[in-house]
């Protein structure tokens, strides 16, 4: 439901969300007030020296306000348990409960305050015991204040403050404000918006410099987050019944689906025939892609260094270069160039011959440090235009960016010509994962006029990517490999406001109480069994038709008035918005049996040719990051190539630095 109104703001937490939190204070205090009233038990009248009345009473008072807040927090917890996610009304109580709570914290600070006072100077020839228990008491008041007012910055919404204007205005929403008035502070409230998020960012990335290109990052990331946000009154918590919803119902739909709807190949058939020529080049491949991450640098301890570093082996900036020849299988004459540079739009790349395949292979890093992730970020899209190519041509800004240092890098230094003048007669293969994969892909389709004979194996690449006539060109050349219900080759602008139309539509037909949603949510992911059969829209029933019942459209801003809108008609549009795509022909691996399974069971994995209209929504599984990692896409492929099963528990000889997105 929409925030929670207190105070003359939104907060973000909603009127439901007090059931947790409210029950483990609970929880606490109760302790606490049974521990209080021992130590009052165990030491009564043993307070016979000259401040001990003071400390006694304190002891009193304190028992006396711990029973007034513990029964303020059973009146909340039981109201905030009432009611559903859109339907309020049972707990339109919740805000003069929580005012009197706050009240509360007046008293109990002034007393944990004189009882500091008097425990340092009342104290003097009471007995030890006596004194500890009273500074025991101090402290444990100190500290729960403390964490209350942690939890109060925690869900402090910094875009939550209610703007003044008469209560007409409020009620149509801002989209209905007139001419200037209404623009003016739609420009207000997105310039705001902008502010938090460049804020919170600069925050996250505060070892980073704070230089022009990385300015410009932070201004654009923050514009697309607050862009997509901003359209809705959800708090954290509605997102996260909406996800455990959507991932019981998508679990329910795959279950009822008929077997004779997947599509398998005949072994003989050329197309399985292709299929496994490309599983064995795409295993071969992403060995040199997970090579790619040993090439780290002092980034991932935000250390920030002057100077470039380009080599040809050694071990420099923690790059260990042992690990990279044992696991290509390479020689240190075979690599021709190594790049430990790390930039935004500036990632670690190397290039090496590859004599098994007879191959000059450019092979690039994917995410591994704070800078990585900035380029990943830049989800925005520039024009990329590729000569013979019909159509719009746009790609990813960040990856794009990327692409095309590596390409000056490889061309203007003369690289891929000390390559083939060393072995002329080989092809140029690229290949990368996550983001070097999609870095990879769009470094193909720049080199492809130069080298037509070029092949890409990009490995788990992002969704949002590149438009729909490069994606259509780079299926001559391009192969994405996607591992299962893998994230990130379904992450675009639309998916994720596919995604939020489903989380509204979810959260705004469930009849149930979120807190029972959370808890079987919980246990479904955790130990699995049959998806809960939640209803597909709210029951009516005679006696809840006096209650205000809020639906899809009250979750969107414009439908609410405490939480202000920061979209307008006329909203500049990101590119970010356009439909992006995968890049060339999608190899898609899945597992071969049921979606769960004991830790230790044996795994099969079988792979089929997909298209893009598969990955035009985010599928929510447990699996969604795990299937992401280079290890679990090298296993997968190792396991169709070799014709053997896998564990599905990592082994203590495995990679873990390799568990990385």
């Amino acid at each position: 439901m929409p925030g929670m109104i207190a105070f003359g703001r939104r907060w973000g937490i909603a009127s439901d969300d007090l059931v947790f939190s409210g029950s483990f204070e609970l929880f606490v205090r109760v302790l606490w007030w049974i521990w209080t009233l021992a130590l009052y038990t165990l030491h009564k009248g043993k307070f016979d020296c000259s401040g001990g009345r003071v400390l006694h009473s304190y002891l009193v008072v304190l028992l006396v306000l711990l029973a007034f807040i513990i029964l303020s927090l059973c009146a909340i917890v039981y109201v905030s348990a009432q009611g559903t996610i859109t339907n309020p009304g049972p707990r339109r109580s919740i805000p003069v409960l929580v005012y009197v709570r706050a009240m509360l914290y007046v008293p109990e600070l002034i007393w944990a305050i004189l009882g500091a006072i008097w425990v340092s100077d009342d104290s003097r020839g009471c007995e030890p015991a006596e004194v500890g228990a009273v500074i025991a008491a101090v402290v444990a008041s100190w500290i729960l204040l403390l964490s209350t007012g942690v939890g109060v910055l925690f869900v402090f919404d910094p875009l939550g403050s209610r703007l003044p204007g008469p209560p007409s205005q409020e009620q149509l929403g801002v989209r209905d404000l007139e001419s200037s008035e209404g623009s003016q502070l739609l420009s207000t409230a997105r310039s705001v918006a902008v502010r938090v998020w460049e804020s919170r960012l600069r925050l996250l990335c505060c070892c980073l410099p704070q230089d022009e290109s990385h300015r410009a990052a932070f201004s654009s990331i923050a514009q697309l987050v607050s862009g997509f946000f901003s359209d809705t009154d959800l708090v954290p918590s509605d997102i996260a019944v909406g996800l455990a919803l959507l991932h019981q119902e998508q679990d329910k739909k795959e279950q009822c689906r008929d077997p004779d709807e997947v599509l398998s190949h005949s072994p003989s058939s050329p197309i399985a025939e292709d299929l496994e020529a490309e599983l064995e080049k795409a295993a071969h491949c992403m060995q040199f892609a997970i090579a790619a991450y040993d090439c780290y640098t002092s980034n991932l301890t935000c250390k920030t260094q002057s100077a470039e570093y380009d080599i040809v082996g050694g071990d420099n900036m923690g790059c260990h270069f042992s690990s990279i020849l044992h696991s290509t299988g390479l020689q240190y004459r075979d690599f021709i160039y190594v790049s430990f540079h790390n930039q935004i739009y500036e990632i670690p790349f190397f290039v090496a011959l590859d004599h098994k395949r007879e191959a000059v292979l450019v092979a690039i890093r994917g995410t591994l440090s704070l800078r990585d992730l900035l380029t990943d970020l830049s989800a925005d899209c520039e024009n990329l235009p590729v000569e013979g190519v019909s159509g719009t041509c746009y790609a990813h800004k960040g990856m794009s960016q990327a692409a095309g240092y590596i390409y000056k890098k490889l061309l203007n230094d003369g690289i891929l010509n000390q390559a083939f003048t060393i072995a002329p007669e080989y092809k140029l293969v690229i290949t990368g994962h996550s983001l070097g994969g999609g870095t990879a892909s769009l470094l193909a389709i720049l080199l492809r006029s130069s080298f037509p004979t070029l092949q890409c194996y990009a490995f788990s690449p992002p969704g949002g990517l590149m438009s729909k006539a490069l994606a259509e060109y780079s299926k001559d050349f391009v192969v994405s490999v996607v591992l299962g219900k893998d994230l990130v080759p379904r992450l675009s602008y639309p998916n994720m406001e596919d995604l939020k139309r489903r989380i509204l539509k979810m959260v705004s037909n469930c009849n149930k109480p979120k807190y029972r949603i959370l808890l079987q949510g919980c246990w479904y992911e955790l130990f699995g069994g049959d998806p809960d059969d939640f209803p597909t829209e709210m029951d009516r029933r005679e006696e809840e038709l006096s209650q205000p019942l809020l639906g899809e459209e009250t979750l969107l801003i414009r439908g609410s008035s405490s939480y202000q809108s920061l979209a307008s008609e006329d909203s500049p549009v990101h590119c970010a918005h356009l439909p992006l795509y995968l890049p060339g022909r999608i190899l898609h691996i899945t597992e071969d049996g049921p979606s769960r399974r004991s830790c230790f069971s044996q795994v099969r994995y079988q792979a089929e040719w997909s298209s893009e209209t598969a990955f035009r929504s985010v599928l929510i599984s447990p699996r969604m990051i795990a299937d992401h990692m280079p290890d679990a896409v090298l296993r997968s492929l190792n396991s169709m190539t070799q014709d053997r099963p896998f564990n599905l528990c990592p082994s203590s000889l495995s990679n873990s630095h390799l568990n990385v997105i």
